[in-house]
């Protein structure tokens, strides 16, 4: 029999998504050898700045039709993320992160802790996901909370006027809401969490409608709501109750990074935005972007990258190997080695020390 051949595109892009990356790449390697799969590769040094400073744009015309084939986008950094339309124009609607306590990094949260009786719902769930609408519209008029459809009128006076719209539709919000009911679905607690604020008067009681509509298909997930501002305290005062948390762009956006900032992970915090109907690929990256101040020095922790790594594993079915992968970092992490762990978590190891012993903890891991 054949071995599974995954093509991944590879974009390291800005800054320190070209030091983390190889890391990234050594260690899904290894996990391939492991479970007896391979990679296919290929490399792209487009949707970067230096790209565009050579060539006036941040990606070839064509872009779409030579990313289109790939079973998944491995993407390092960029320096403008404004500027890269991945999202849209493969119609990747689901932002995903995961929200979790990882042994060897500090919680800002004193009283949480890997194992204590507060943390005991997330130690059994091992993480919650926070599952935000990440384009609303596959005809790209529109995003949510953060359409282009507004303007501004008597500018610079003081009848100045501001306006933008946001624009939901039934499509958008009802699938966001099934994927996010069917990862609850697909979990032990069967819990979903949604963000709303019915004091937004029209769209946000769309939003609710739709969430009670979608909640009859799927009898067995217990579905709470809540208000944004209460939501983001019970993110802080009981992080453990939460298991899959679903929102609109923005609401999702902020939660999204709250929760990490919750566990003290998110600078190596992973994200993915995904395309669940498999017609486009899905792309994996960290979220801390391409950090100019510390490019160069190689002490950037590859730990997103890594983790993103893991999520495109979990992504392709590749089950298995993703918990080797995560069970490394929790690993190397745990043990706290000055010598392996870089300098933001306290150690003096560089960016490829902590890629190595990840690395090593998964061929290793019996």
């Amino acid at each position: 029999m054949s071995k599974k051949v995954y093509r991944i595109a590879v974009i390291a892009g800005d800054g320190i998504g070209q030091e983390v990356m190889p890391e990234g790449l050594r260690c899904l390697e290894a996990v391939a050898e492991k479970h007896g799969f391979s990679w296919d590769f290929q490399h792209f040094d487009f949707a970067s700045c230096d790209y565009y400073e050579k060539h006036g744009s941040m990606l070839p015309k064509d872009w779409v039709q030579v990313l289109k084939p790939f079973d998944a986008i491995y993407f390092g950094a960029v320096g403008d993320p404004h500027r890269y339309p991945f999202r849209r124009e493969f119609d990747q609607y689901v932002n995903l992160r995961p929200v979790r306590l990882i042994p060897g990094v500090s919680s800002p949260l004193a009283l949480r802790k890997p194992g204590s009786e507060k943390m005991n719902a997330l130690v059994v769930a091992r993480d919650f996901w926070v599952v935000r609408e990440n384009t609303e519209d596959r005809f790209n008029l529109s995003s949510g909370e953060y359409s282009e459809i507004g303007g501004r009128i008597f500018a610079g006076t003081p009848r100045e006027i501001v306006t933008q719209e946001t624009i939901m539709t039934r499509v958008g919000v009802d699938r966001i809401l099934d994927y996010a009911f069917k990862l609850a679905q697909s979990r032990p607690r069967k819990l979903l969490t949604s963000a709303n604020e019915l004091g937004i008067s029209i769209t946000m009681p769309y939003w609710d409608e739709r969430v009670a509509a979608k909640a009859k298909e799927y009898p067995d997930v217990k579905v709470e709501k809540y208000h944004i501002d209460i939501l983001t305290a019970h993110f802080v005062a009981r992080p453990h109750t939460f298991d899959v948390v679903v929102g609109s762009n923005l609401f999702g956006d902020i939660l999204s990074d709250l929760g990490p900032a919750v566990t003290g992970t998110i600078g190596i915090a992973p994200s993915g935005n995904i395309n669940p109907t498999g017609n486009w690929p899905s792309l994996f990256e960290p979220v801390h972007g391409s950090a100019p101040d510390i490019y160069g020095k190689r002490i950037a922790n590859p730990v997103g990258m890594i983790w993103s790594g893991q999520m495109m594993l979990l992504h392709l079915g590749e089950k298995e190997a993703a918990q080797d992968i995560m069970t490394a970092i929790d690993t190397v992490l745990g043990r706290a080695n000055s010598a392996e762990i870089t300098p933001d978590l306290g150690g003096k190891g560089m960016t490829h020390d902590l890629g190595a012993a990840i690395e090593k903890a998964i061929r290793e891991k019996q």
